[in-house]
Order: structure tokens, then C-alpha cells, then sequence
């Protein structure tokens, strides 16, 4: 696979999304590389830790490609102007959730990630567009970004190559597992269900929902 450029590294800070709730989903493009360290970009923020950020939610990649589409759908969305809208760290054109696959190994500029687990849309993200549906079609349409870990710390910037080091589980894509776990395709797949659960760079989380969707 060939390297795709980095379109835009991301970071927000905790500020009001309603009046009784706080979110750092707001991300803005950084005009100088930055450290990315185990617990992701430095300076990056979040306001719900028991949902979001940690080392195995560092970074949120979500991909330029997809916003033609949801530009269309909400017929021209100000903040879809510009790279995060969805609250991605990372901003690319050309990678989409099925070439990506769980355990992947990626150089970030100089940093390594592995991704972890696909994003899971929450209802945070229907707030910050205003558009509450829009949760529910992320799920439908899998259109969903992803995680990582980070396994090497470095820096990166806008420009820099987001490049395939490692793939350990080439069937096991982003959109397959997404679609098994949260969009209930392990209705018409459930013997994948016991392949999931055995992924060790899968999300422990998402392991843990397999073995109880497998009813055990």
C-alpha cells in the first residue's frame, strides 16, 4: 500500500458543547509538527476519559474522503468545510475503514501507531454538528474512522507520509469488525464472532463485546 499524505494533525481543548455538558469533540488543524506521545497529540484533550482518549484511543483518524458524502446529506454543514468535524486527530485522503485492518502498524511521521478498534459514533457527535441522526448513519453507513495506539513516540505535521509498516490481520479490516460489533453483522456472521474475540490488538473493550454477543 502507498503512503498517503497527512492532510492535517488535530487538537481541541475541553469547552462548552450544551449547557450542562463539556466536550474537546471541537479539533483544529495545528500549523507546526507536534509530539505524539503514548497517550496521543500533546496539548490534545478530552473531556469524557471513561469514553475516549487513553492508550488504546490515543488517536482518531477519520478520513477527508468521506466528507463530499456527508456534505451532500446535510447540504453543506459549515463545520464540514474543514478537517474536524468529527473530532479526528488525524485528517487523510485515500484510506478508508476497508483497507485498513485491526493491529495495522503505521509511521506517523516518526512516530508508530497500531490501530485498536474502529470509531464507535456517540451521541456527542450529533451535538457538535447538530444533526442527531447523524450518529445513526455513521453506524449504517460504516462510515465510521478508527483508533490507535501508540507503539513508537515521534512527531508529525501536516505533510508528512502516514505509511504501512505491518499487517498482521489482513481479513480482519476496520469495516468488517466494525460492522460485526456495532452495526449487528454478527447476525448474519456469527462464526467470526470467535476469530474477534482471539485478535489480541483488538480493544479489549470490543473483545469483551464479542464474547457477549456470542452469549458468553
Amino acid at each position: 500500500m502507498s503512503p498517503v499524505p497527512i492532510l492535517a494533525v488535530l487538537a481541541g481543548k475541553i469547552a462548552p458543547l450544551t449547557l450542562e455538558r463539556s466536550s474537546a469533540i471541537g479539533k483544529i488543524p495545528l500549523s507546526a509538527r507536534v509530539k505524539i506521545g503514548f497517550l496521543g497529540i500533546e496539548g490534545d484533550e478530552q473531556a469524557d476519559k471513561r469514553n475516549h482518549g487513553g492508550p488504546d484511543k490515543a488517536l482518531h483518524h477519520y478520513p477527508a474522503d468521506h466528507y463530499p458524502y456527508w456534505d451532500e446529506k446535510a447540504v453543506d454543514h459549515p463545520l464540514l468545510n474543514m478537517p474536524g468535524a468529527f473530532g479526528e486527530n488525524l485528517s487523510t485522503w485515500g484510506l478508508l475503514e476497508d483497507q485498513v485492518c485491526i493491529g495495522d502498524r503505521y509511521r506517523c511521521g516518526t512516530a508508530l501507531l497500531e490501530v485498536s478498534q474502529g470509531r464507535e459514533p456517540c451521541h456527542t457527535q450529533g451535538l457538535h454538528m447538530q444533526w442527531t441522526t447523524l450518529p445513526q448513519m455513521m453506524v449504517r453507513e460504516r462510515r465510521s474512522g478508527w483508533y490507535y495506539r501508540v507503539i513508537e513516540e515521534g512527531e508529525a505535521g501536516e505533510g508528512d507520509d502516514l505509511s504501512l509498516v505491518d499487517r498482521v490481520h489482513p481479513e480482519w479490516t476496520v469495516k468488517r469488525v466494525f460492522g460485526l460489533l456495532i452495526a449487528g453483522d454478527f447476525r448474519l456472521e456469527p462464526e467470526a464472532l470467535p476469530h474477534v474475540v482471539c485478535l489480541p490488538q483488538l480493544f479489549e473493550g470490543w473483545r469483551q463485546r464479542a464474547v457477549d454477543l456470542m452469549g458468553g
